[in-house]
């Protein structure tokens, strides 16, 4: 995707060839800097203090994180050493420790000696592959797209709700629930974002925003809460969402509120769609309510951040002092409420007949 007319993916190697540059998502949307990577220790706490975020990057970042460690100590210990320090950043998104086994059996047969150029080009493949991934996304969910846009008014919007961030800052490119809306905005449908704020760290009004601004997708921030009283209003025509995790039977775990939307969606008869790489399927877990959820410090409850009178970024309380926060990172929408998962192989209902028709490799390698 393209940030000032230049092309960007949200993480690549630095010029010397082995250092992980990011985009500090911790600074939009008012600056856009990077970050240098240089060992996965930083790796390690790119990831846990959301410079990087979305399941598919965490993987993707965990990934170069092996490679950084490889590259300074490739023995068997420091394998295993990476393994349980990237492994501990983030409960919930699975692509994390499916990255993180794919680089250990790629990496575990080989000689000390040649494990830092195999690690640097399996983490090269592995982002290549979520490019595509997140593309073939795009592709199967535009006709739902198109289909709605059939039965508009001519020339009418296509409104279409998303919550917290999914699009391409939270993978390599492109995106997962916002790559149906790219190819759709890109062939020329006129489509029409409401975007969640996604209290409590914004991820909606900070970076699907900001992103949806980059590209010029016509898009409206709104209060988490306004979604059930725009569709009951008839103003939304669909929710397309992301996900950490997806089981085998269809449960999806995303950003808190994600419940909430979905059962405002039921309740008003508008289509709620998830979109996720394969990835991201747990196929060990056939019960969302089993997916860990991530508690966060209760600091991102009680404070905000933002632009002060000066220009300057600033940290605000908004909480009563003294008041104690609770902060869930994630909630499970149960399958129930779901209408379809769009994945990079086509379409398929949320059930564990509808995944395992679509990947029956994927699901007979789980059950064996």
């Amino acid at each position: 995707m393209k940030i000032h007319g230049q092309p960007y993916r949200t993480i690549w190697l630095a010029q010397d060839g082995w250092r992980v540059c990011v985009i500090d998502q911790t600074r939009l949307p008012f600056r856009f800097e990077t970050v240098t990577l240089g060992s996965v220790e930083q790796a390690a706490d790119a990831i846990a203090t959301m410079i990087v975020r979305g399941a598919p990057l965490i993987g993707a970042t965990a990934a170069y994180g092996v490679a950084l460690a490889m590259r300074s100590d490739p023995s068997d210990a420091a394998l295993e050493a990476v393994m349980a320090l990237l492994g501990a950043t983030r409960p919930t998104a699975v692509n994390l420790h499916w990255a993180l086994n794919r680089m250990r059996v790629r990496l575990v047969g080989l000689k000390p000696r040649v494990r830092a150029q195999a690690a640097y080009t399996e983490a090269a493949l592995l982002c290549d592959e979520d490019v595509a991934l997140c593309r073939a996304i795009g592709d199967h969910g535009l006709p739902l797209i198109r289909e709605i846009a059939s039965r508009k008014p001519a020339g009418g919007p296509i409104n279409i709700l998303t919550h917290c961030n999914a699009g391409w800052l939270a993978t390599v490119d492109w995106g997962t629930a916002l790559a149906p809306i790219y190819r759709a905005h890109d062939a020329g449908l006129p489509v029409h974002v409401w975007v969640d704020e996604t209290r409590p760290r914004n991820q909606g009004a900070a970076l699907t925003a900001y992103e949806l601004g980059a590209h010029g997708v016509p898009h409206s921030v709104i209060v988490d809460n306004a979604g059930g009283h725009l569709m009951q209003r008839g103003q939304v025509d669909m929710v397309i969402v992301g996900t950490d995790r997806t089981t085998a039977t269809g449960d999806v775990a995303n950003k808190i509120g994600t419940y909430l939307k979905a059962l405002a969606a039921h309740d008003n008869g508008v289509p709620f769609y998830v979109a996720l790489p394969s990835p991201t399927i747990d196929w060990s877990l056939r019960d969302g309510f089993s997916i860990p959820i991530e508690e966060r410090a209760a600091r991102e409850v009680t404070h905000l951040s933002g632009l002060n009178e000066d220009g300057e970024v600033a940290s605000f309380r908004v909480a009563a002092p003294g008041s104690p926060a609770v902060n869930p990172a994630f909630d499970v929408t149960p399958a129930r409420l779901v209408t379809a998962l769009i994945t990079e192989r086509g379409v398929a209902p949320a059930t564990a007949e509808g995944l395992a028709a679509l990947f029956p490799d994927l699901a007979r390698g789980a059950a064996a």
